[in-house]
């Protein structure tokens, strides 16, 4: 196998559909949070699958955006770089979810407890360090770098110009779907994850071999070499 930079390219076009799905999936029937729930292997699986969301969606907007560069100006690497720094905060406290909380619920339920409320948009009542400080950043980049990195895809003309557009109202959509209940929250996962598996299948489909057809006029020869 060669290994091109068509063909990196196109395989972040598959990342970036694989995050949208699974960032859609793993927001489906998603229970509250609450203490007792995240030593239970649903609550594993799905932080797991978060983890692997934002590694891939990490890959997956790296390579829309290298792929069309001189067309992104400063307007698509400002965006490109605070979606990219929500997603590598997403990946952490993904992970933190996953192998941290479920091994301190019994020890600290407090922490775990104030943990949950600053991750579901509310407030903690004791001190969680960097993490509270780490959720609250990761908002902001999302909703700036969503909405910015989808004006400048839309003005790049290069991909599916309806899907930046959902890209860019997904991320205002967030500020204000993350001051309603947790389970309205949820649904801020739906227009970025069709607009990232809709991004990815167009850079995909972009460079995708195609073979050229018989220019007209040339005889076509059969299996026995007749014309």
């Amino acid at each position: 196998m060669t290994l091109t930079p068509a063909a990196l390219t196109r395989a972040a076009g598959l990342a970036a559909v694989a995050a949208g799905a699974v960032f859609i999936g793993v927001q489906l029937a998603h229970p509250q949070l609450d203490v007792a729930g995240v030593n239970a292997t649903e609550w594993v699986v799905r932080s797991s699958l978060k983890v692997l969301m934002a590694a891939l969606a990490l890959v997956g907007i790296t390579g829309i955006y290298l792929h069309q560069i001189k067309r992104m100006g400063v307007l698509g690497l400002v965006g490109y770089l605070m979606f990219a720094a929500n997603y590598l905060l997403i990946f952490a406290t993904s992970f933190v979810a996953a192998s941290v909380l479920p091994s301190i619920d019994t020890t600290s339920p407090s922490f775990v407890k104030d943990v949950l409320a600053a991750a579901s948009g509310g407030h903690a009542s004791g001190d969680i360090g960097l993490l509270g400080t780490a959720l609250l950043l990761d908002g902001g980049l999302y909703i700036g770098g969503a909405l910015l990195f989808g004006i400048a895809l839309y003005r790049a003309r290069v991909l599916t110009r309806w899907a930046a557009v959902l890209l860019a109202i997904g991320g205002l959509a967030a500020a204000g779907l993350s001051l309603l209940p947790d389970p309205w929250f949820r649904l801020l996962a739906v227009p970025n994850g069709i607009a990232m598996i809709a991004l990815g299948y167009s850079l995909w489909e972009t460079l995708r071999p195609r073979t050229h057809p018989t220019a007209i006029g040339t005889p076509v020869l059969t299996a026995t070499g007749a014309p």
